[in-house]
């Protein structure tokens, strides 16, 4: 089949997404589930039995962003996240003030399963896990062996709502080791995050700048050693998500050298933007360039580009995580209240071609490699995703190498205002996606039905287990001990 002058065939993980449930509740986070039993009898007069319930005045916690807001309840269903809703005579309220709201491991698995049936492209789950007890460890090992999960995600960063302590970090890789699960990390030290902010903002600098002046690179990569090197103490393999910087990709790096199964994963912005727009003068263009870990200074982008051009990056995610300019306006006059996140999942194909293949740093081999097939391999989907090959499914995308691309915000198919990567233009266009052979895109045009995307389940014990039991044999082995000391005199 040919496509203008020259077409390339690719196969693609047709929105194979990470989607982040929020994560399990801590010691201090108001938890109303658990104040019934099991069959709905009142425990302290809760009236647990009432189909409607408002929480009030909670911080609710999700993966990607906190915030101080009422949740309406109706029929075991959440109808309604906003402030100051309305209390009526047939509603049950809990005040959560000052307490964190967030669902349990297992619920959260359930609610983004109800979410996810409008998708029209295939999609897969990670798990968050953010405290650690005997529910969590059983919640784990029921998604894995019944729910198709076998990433779990700890981050090092959010002190005091989604940070793990190191203790809880090592409890959460055993578990994820004897069930075949992938532990990842969001690398940041967040106690010294915390302390920087203040700093930072303590100065003055209130803007979007104090962002990244207050997440300096040594917090990544000192947050990125001390997992890796957790991981080597459990011997379980590592998946370090958005590479931001070389103080990260240095330590992934020298950990894969010395044999330590430990993927990195760049993104899209941290391969191809600098921070130089975070100190721009207009408010609404520098908060759009604000997330965690932030982008890095020039420098760092073209050491991730030829890291993952030589093998020491695995693969290439976006950690699209997209938000307005009026939602990003709540932290006008102060940083620290600027959503972190930037949009990604629709430009990612194209900018990753322009930036690697274009340049000459990759082949459309290893495009293919670091955008889709390495990725269903580590999470155990390959064949089925990630090629072209009988069987497999036909999820596949057409890119003519010869045609131009522009990205705008008055042309993306986002509900976004704004785009990181405004003004773009380059060689490369994905002209054709094909998503379970069915062609969902064709001349600029979407031709998807919603709810027909499937979730893929996906199996524990990948690859980057084998053999790690003789690798724990030989470790045991050697220490030489205990010692037979019956006979001493």
């Amino acid at each position: 089949m040919e496509v203008k002058d020259f077409a390339i065939w690719l196969p693609c993980l047709i929105c194979f997404v990470s989607i982040l449930p929020a994560p399990f509740l801590g010691d201090e986070i108001f938890d109303y589930q658990h104040m019934c039993s099991a069959d709905g009898t009142e425990w302290e007069g809760l009236g647990c039995g009432t189909t409607k319930l408002l929480i009030k005045g909670g911080t609710v916690v999700n993966a990607d962003l906190q915030f101080i807001r009422d949740v309406y309840v109706e029929d075991g269903i959440i109808q309604m996240v906003a402030q100051n809703l309305p209390v009526t005579d047939d509603v049950r309220v809990i005040d959560a003030t000052g307490k964190f709201v967030m669902p349990d491991l297992l619920k959260g698995f359930e609610i983004y399963s109800e979410k996810a049936k409008k998708s029209c492209m295939d999609y897969g789950f990670h798990m968050a896990v953010t405290t650690w007890n005997e529910k969590v460890a059983k919640d784990m090992e029921l998604l894995v062996k019944e729910k198709g999960i076998n990433s779990f995600k700890f981050f090092l960063a959010y002190k005091g709502a989604l940070m793990v302590t190191d203790e809880q970090m090592l409890q959460g890789f055993k578990k994820c080791k004897e069930l075949g699960a992938l532990p990842l990390v969001h690398a940041e030290n967040g106690d010294a995050v915390a302390e920087g902010q203040s700093q930072i903002f303590a100065m003055g600098i209130t803007g979007p700048e104090g962002h990244a002046l207050s997440r300096p690179p040594v917090l990544e990569g000192e947050a990125t050693a001390r997992s890796i090197r957790l991981a080597k103490f459990i011997n379980t393999p590592l998946y370090v998500v958005h590479v931001m910087s070389i103080d990260a990709m240095q330590e992934i790096s020298q950990a894969r050298q010395s044999g330590q199964r430990v993927i990195g994963e760049p993104i899209v912005s941290s391969l191809a933007l600098d921070d130089s727009k975070l100190w721009d003068a207009d408010f609404k263009i520098a908060a759009q360039y604000v997330m965690s870990p932030p982008i890095r200074s020039a420098g760092h982008d073209k050491a991730l580009q030829a890291a993952l051009s030589t093998g020491i990056l695995q693969l290439v995610g976006t950690d699209h995580a997209p938000f307005n300019s009026s939602q990003k306006a709540q932290g006008r006059h102060d940083f620290r209240a600027i959503p972190n996140g930037v949009n990604g999942i629709e430009e990612r194909m194209h900018i990753v071609w322009d930036v690697m293949v274009n340049s000459g740093k990759l082949s459309p081999r290893e495009y293919v490699r670091i955008t889709s097939t390495a990725c269903a391999q580590i999470f155990n989907i390959y064949p089925r995703k990630g090629a072209i090959l009988p069987g497999s499914d036909a999820d596949i995308i057409i890119l003519n190498p010869n045609a131009t691309t522009k990205i705008s915000a008055s042309t993306h198919h986002s509900r976004m205002d704004t785009n990181i990567y405004e003004g773009w233009t380059m060689k490369g266009n994905i002209e054709v996606t094909i998503s379970q052979g069915r062609v969902a895109w064709e001349n600029g045009r979407l031709h998807v039905k919603r709810g027909a995307g499937r979730y893929i389940p996906m199996a524990p014990f990948s690859y980057l287990f084998d053999g790690l039991d003789k690798l724990d044999l030989e470790y045991v082995s050697s220490f030489k001990a205990p010692v037979d000391r019956s006979t001493a005199a």
